[in-house]
């Protein structure tokens, strides 16, 4: 089965708890505070692997969790950090946010195009520090410690667009599945009707100089940018070549189409779907020439070509390329007539297209840090809103990280928490919004009664919510 659009809910393990605990040894009568940190919990990866073909394990499993640190304990006694959860998918996956409710995929978190390059999806939860951490010169005893806190989860879309460096394209029955038996040893289904190939093939084409990955996209029929025959699951697979070769039957096929018709077809359909695709480097490819009767359409065929190659031109029909982009393969796949030809000029203009792909690189993305830090962004940001007359809610990542981080039987864990309150200027955004003394302000599961002290920081009462 062919699996290549997939969505998951991954949450990585939360951060064990602090501890709270004072060094009691003989002797010592007065050890201080000893308490260890929790581990962190492990991260959820996601990492492109060259073994890995397809999505398929991940189309009946969708819930991935990686472990949980644990608690730390009293004699500086760290706790261990939770294993990461790797998940392997192919190369070519492009990984999104997504939102389970709406059904929509949403920010593009990475593009996993080499083998062994990997992003982090769900971080695993930072463990709680131990009372060791909460010394100062006026708190020499800290009876707190902090809890572990609760690791990223969410939805992801994993998408696999094929990574192949020419894709076969054309109508139904054009004879893709065919040239890519005749150039490489793929051996696809083959057959005389239409929609014989469901599903995308890939073949490895060895060239007298340079090799090749082509693939054998299933047919496209007109509206296939619209959707209609599974145009939007083939066309992305024609995204991440750097080569079209479209091949064209010069028969007309069992309906007796005009092959001029559909190459402009063919044409249209991957310009409406991303205009991009319209600009693309391609070769034409004109099928069954060995058929009789084929003669004038092949004529017509070349002419068509000569016409768009001059156009691109700029109306010159003496530029330099015209020429070059003007030429047909005529061809049989069937016989294997003109398809050496055919793989020496796509090897050439591979290898050169990889070239120039190379030197544009200047140098590797680094997924893992642009998402970093478009998350710790994100993160510390929050918002104020008023819920109704005297209450308001407080919503935020980091925020609500501290308040489910805080040992609430604890009176010296709270007055910690309204510092870090303190800190992030959260008093003046609640005045901000219209917020007095004596509202309730709720966070998470937890409501405050608010209190402004002028000179000092914002004071919290919790209420019973």
């Amino acid at each position: 089965m062919f699996t290549d659009k997939v969505h998951i809910y991954v949450k990585g393990g939360d951060g064990g708890a602090g501890c709270m605990s004072f060094r009691r040894e003989a002797h010592v009568p007065k050890g201080g505070p000893d308490g260890g940190d929790g581990g962190n919990g492990g991260n959820v990866v996601v990492e492109a692997d060259a073994s890995i073909s397809s999505l398929i394990d991940y189309r009946y499993k969708h819930h991935f969790k990686a472990t949980r640190g644990t608690h730390g304990k009293g004699s500086r006694m760290h706790g261990a950090c939770g294993e990461d959860l790797v998940l392997k998918v192919p190369l070519g996956t492009i990984v999104r946010e997504y939102d389970e409710a709406s059904g929509e995929a949403g920010e593009m978190i990475a593009d996993l195009t080499h083998d062994g390059e990997r992003v982090i999806v769900a971080h695993g939860g930072v463990g709680g520090r131990g009372n060791i951490h909460f010394v100062t010169s006026t708190r020499r005893a800290p009876a707190f410690a902090e809890l572990g806190e609760p690791a990223q989860e969410c939805w992801i879309e994993l998408e696999m667009k094929l990574m192949a460096d020419a894709a076969l394209v054309g109508m139904p029955s054009a004879g893709k599945s065919s040239l890519i038996a005749k150039m490489s040893a793929a051996r696809p289904k083959i057959a005389d009707y239409p929609f014989t190939t469901l599903v995308p093939n890939l073949g490895v084409v060895k060239g007298d100089e340079y090799n090749f990955v082509v693939a054998d996209v299933p047919g496209l029929i007109e509206g296939a940018h619209q959707g209609k025959g599974l145009g939007h699951e083939f066309l992305r697979h024609i995204e991440r070549t750097a080569l079209i070769i479209h091949v064209v039957d010069m028969t007309g096929g069992w309906e007796g189409r005009d092959p001029v018709e559909d190459y402009r077809i063919i044409n249209q359909e991957l310009a409406l779907y991303a205009q991009e695709l319209a600009q693309r480097p391609r070769i034409v490819v004109a099928n069954k020439c060995d058929m009789p009767g084929t003669e004038d359409a092949i004529r017509r065929l070349e002419a068509q070509v000569r016409a768009e190659a001059i156009e691109a031109a700029g109306g010159n029909e003496f530029a330099d390329g015209v020429e070059e982009n003007s030429r047909v393969f005529k061809i049989s796949a069937l016989t294997g007539k003109g398809v050496d030809s055919l793989i020496h000029a796509t090897g050439e203009m591979v290898h050169q297209l990889r070239e120039e792909a190379r030197a544009a690189m200047a140098e590797d993305i680094q997924y893992d840090q642009i998402w970093e830090h478009k998350r710790q962004a994100k993160d510390k940001q929050f918002t104020v809103r008023q819920l109704s007359e005297g209450i308001f809610r407080v919503e935020g990542t980091q925020i609500e990280r501290w308040v489910v981080q805080t040992d609430w039987e604890n009176p010296e864990s709270l007055d910690f928490l309204q510092h870090r309150f303190g800190k992030i200027g959260l008093e003046k955004a609640l005045i901000k919004a219209g917020a007095v003394d004596g509202d309730e302000i709720r966070i998470v599961g937890r409501a405050f009664e608010f209190e402004t002290r002028e000179g000092t920081e914002d004071v919290y009462r919790e209420l019973d919510f």
